[in-house]
């Protein structure tokens, strides 16, 4: 049985742990404009390890679970899992995640070992409802009502910091509307 320490979790890696933020700021769409929520979380990021696809493909796996509340009244208003994946081989990195209002999404982009001023790995992923490769699937209820469209997020994560900042496009209220949300966290 192979050592977690020969796992290679590429850009990955410096996530794995338990990560809190208290300056997030979440953008979403109102019926009569936007609201601008701030917010606290907390995102556990547990170790996998390899899986193989049709005997070919080998990805190193994280799987996380995210809970965001709203300073003004600590309520949940975000409760996310997922997974993010590596494929050393192809140079991708993979999202997959859910989110309890019926939507899932699988996002993905390669990664060229981008690094920022500090050197921590800058990694972007997007997918779109059209796109062939990296898609978001929604129920009828959403498709019809609330629709995503697109997905883009950016996490730059080391040295016991990680940023990310996202952006899902959404059809709502009769617009299509740009919901945003960034936070800077820290290693507990």
């Amino acid at each position: 049985m192979s050592n977690e320490n020969d796992i290679d979790y590429g850009p990955l890696r410096d996530l794995i742990g338990v990560w809190e933020g208290s300056d997030g700021v979440d953008v979403a769409p109102e019926p009569d404009g936007a609201e601008t929520n701030p917010y606290y979380e907390t995102i556990t990021y547990s170790a996998v390890g390899n899986v193989t696809n049709a005997e070919t493909q080998n990805l190193s796996a994280v799987h996380y679970h995210q809970i965001v509340r709203r300073k003004s009244d600590g309520e949940v208003f975000h409760n996310e899992t997922g997974y993010w994946m590596w494929d050393s081989e192809a140079e991708t990195v993979m999202h997959s995640l859910a989110i309890p209002r019926a939507v899932c999404v699988l996002a993905g982009g390669k990664y060229s070992g981008e690094k920022d001023a500090d050197g921590r790995a800058v990694i972007n992923v997007a997918a779109g409802i059209d796109d062939r490769s990296w898609k978001i699937i929604q129920s009828p209820f959403m498709l019809d009502r609330a629709r995503t469209k697109e997905f883009r997020q950016q996490v730059v994560v080391g040295n016991g910091r990680l940023s990310y900042s996202e952006t899902t496009i959404v059809d709502i209220y009769g617009e299509v509307f740009e919901h945003t949300d960034q936070n800077e966290l820290v290693l507990k």
